[in-house]
C-alpha cells in the first residue's frame, strides 16, 4: 500500500498582495501526475486546504477540481481533515458528496468520525486512518475565572492528549473487531494539525501560534506506539518529530514567504507492507518550484549586481529587497524599478534597512503595515499610551487570546 501525505496549500494565499493561483494550479497538477505514476492508493492532506476561512471561488475551484480528478485516478481514498486556517462547516458542507467519491473530511472534533477503515477495491480492510483535524480551544478546553495563563496551557494540553487517547483506544477497538473477522495487521495511520514540541519555523512562514501564550506544543508521545505512520500540518518546514522518523510534517508544497525560498520542498511518500513482518519505508519526493522567490540583502551596488546576474539567467521571480547601505536612497523604488526593465521580474517589497532603523519604534511614511505584525501594532500601542511595563504583559495575554478567537471564528457555521 502506498499513502502520499500532503498539508498546507493555504489556497488562495496572497504574498505582498500578489496572488498565487497559479503557483497552486500547477502544484496541483503536478501532484495529479504523481499519484497517477507513482500508483498512490490514499492521498491525506493535513489540514489547511485553504488559507482563510471563506475562499474565493477561485481557490474552491482548485479543490474540487483537483479532488474530482484523483478520485477517477488509482486512487482508493482521499482523505482530508481541517486546518486552523480552514472553516470546518466549509470543508465538511459537500461531506455527503464528497463520500461518494472516496473522498472523507472531518472537520470538528468528534472521536466516533474520525477513526476511518479504508477498503480498497475487493472491500478488504487496507488502513485504518485515525483523521484528527485542527482542535480548537473550545473542543478540548473548559474556562474557568480566575485561571492564569500556566492553568490554560496545562488544560489545553491535557485536552489534546485526551482526545488523542480516545481516538487511539477506539482505534484499538476497531483493530480487534477486523482481527475477529480475519483482517489482522491492518496498517493504522494517524493525521493531526498540531505544533509539536522542538518543531522548527522559519521567519515569514506565516505560521499562526495554534494557542494562546503559544505554550501548547504537544509531545510526540501523545501519538499511540499502534501507530505506524503519522501524518502531520501545520508547519511548513519538512520535518520529522524528535528522533521518530514515522511522525512527519511534510511542510508545506510551495514557499510561503521568501524565508522559505531556499527550502526543497516536497510530499512524503509512504509505503507500508502489512504481511508476516510489517515494515514501513518512507521518502521524500521533491516538489518542483513553480515561481522562484529571492530575497536580495546588500549595498546598492551588491543589489544591482544581483539584479543583473537574475536578468542574464532570464529569471522571472518575485523579489524581496533589503537595502543595508548607510547612506539614505530617498528614490530607491524607483532606481530599483528602473534596474528590472526589460526583465519578467517583479520587485514585491522593498525593505529600506537606513531608515527602518531610525524609525523602529514609530511609524512612518516609509513603513507599511507589511513591515509589522499585528502583536508589533499593539506593543506600539502599549508604548504610545505609556502602559506601565508590569501591566503589558497580562494585557499582551488578553490580546493575543482576543486574536486567536478572530482567528478560530467559523463564519459559516449556523
Amino acid at each position: 500500500m502506498k499513502i502520499l501525505h500532503t498539508s498546507d496549500w493555504h489556497l488562495g494565499r496572497s504574498l505582498y498582495g500578489k496572488k498565487r493561483y497559479e503557483e497552486a494550479s500547477s502544484f496541483l497538477n503536478w501532484l495529479v501526475s504523481v499519484i497517477e505514476e507513482e500508483g498512490i492508493d490514499i492521498l491525506l492532506v493535513a489540514g489547511d486546504v485553504f488559507d482563510n476561512s471563506t475562499p474565493s471561488n477561485r481557490a474552491q475551484q482548485l479543490y474540487y477540481r483537483f479532488l474530482s480528478r484523483v478520485s477517477g485516478s488509482c486512487c482508493g481514498h482521499i482523505v482530508v481533515i481541517a486546518g486552523n486556517h480552514d472553516s470546518p462547516s466549509f470543508l465538511t458542507a459537500p461531506k455527503e458528496l464528497l463520500c461518494a467519491m472516496n473522498v472523507h473530511v472531518t472537520g470538528s472534533a468528534d472521536c466516533s468520525s474520525e477513526v476511518l477503515v479504508l477498503n480498497d477495491d475487493r472491500d478488504h480492510p487496507m488502513a485504518v486512518v485515525c483523521a484528527v483535524p485542527y482542535l480548537r480551544d473550545r473542543d478540548i478546553r473548559t474556562v474557568d475565572a480566575g485561571e492564569s495563563l500556566s492553568d490554560k496551557t496545562a488544560k489545553l494540553l491535557l485536552g489534546l492528549r485526551n482526545h488523542y487517547e480516545a481516538v487511539f483506544a477506539l482505534t484499538e477497538t476497531r483493530q480487534l473487531e477486523l482481527a475477529e473477522s480475519g483482517c489482522a495487521g491492518v496498517p493504522v495511520v494517524a493525521m493531526g494539525h498540531l505544533f509539536t514540541t522542538g518543531g522548527k519555523t522559519v521567519d515569514g512562514d506565516g505560521v499562526r501560534e495554534l494557542y494562546t501564550g503559544s505554550l501548547a506544543h504537544v509531545n510526540h508521545d501523545v501519538f499511540s506506539p499502534l501507530v505506524d505512520y503519522v501524518a502531520l500540518g501545520h508547519l511548513h518546514s519538512p520535518q520529522s518529530v524528535g528522533n521518530s522518523e514515522h511522525i512527519r510534517y511534510s511542510g508545506s508544497p510551495v514557499p510561503m514567504g521568501f524565508g522559505e525560498s531556499k527550502q526543497q520542498k516536497s510530499v512524503v511518500i509512504v509505503e507500508i507492507d502489512s504481511g508476516a513482518e510489517k515494515f514501513v519505508e518512507i521518502s521524500l519526493f521533491p516538489v518542483p518550484c513553480f515561481q522562484q522567490l529571492v530575497r536580495i540583502v546588500g549595498s546598492l551596488d551588491e543589489i544591482h549586481s544581483r539584479i543583473e546576474q537574475l536578468k542574464q539567467e532570464k529569471s522571472k521571480a518575485w523579489l524581496e529587497i533589503e537595502y543595508t547601505g548607510k547612506s539614505v536612497v530617498g528614490n530607491l523604488r524607483e532606481d530599483l524599478n528602473e534596474a528590472l526593465a526589460g526583465s519578467e521580474m517583479e520587485i514585491l517589497r522593498i525593505r529600506n534597512r537606513q531608515i527602518y532603523d531610525r524609525v523602529v519604534n514609530a511609524v512612518s511614511e516609509d513603513e507599511t503595515l507589511d513591515d509589522l505584525e499585528p502583536g508589533d501594532v499593539f506593543q506600539r500601542c502599549l508604548d504610545v499610551f505609556d502602559v506601565p511595563v508590569e501591566e503589558q504583559a497580562e494585557l499582551t495575554a488578553s490580546y493575543d487570546e482576543i486574536v486567536k478567537a478572530l482567528h478560530e471564528d467559523d463564519s459559516n457555521r449556523e
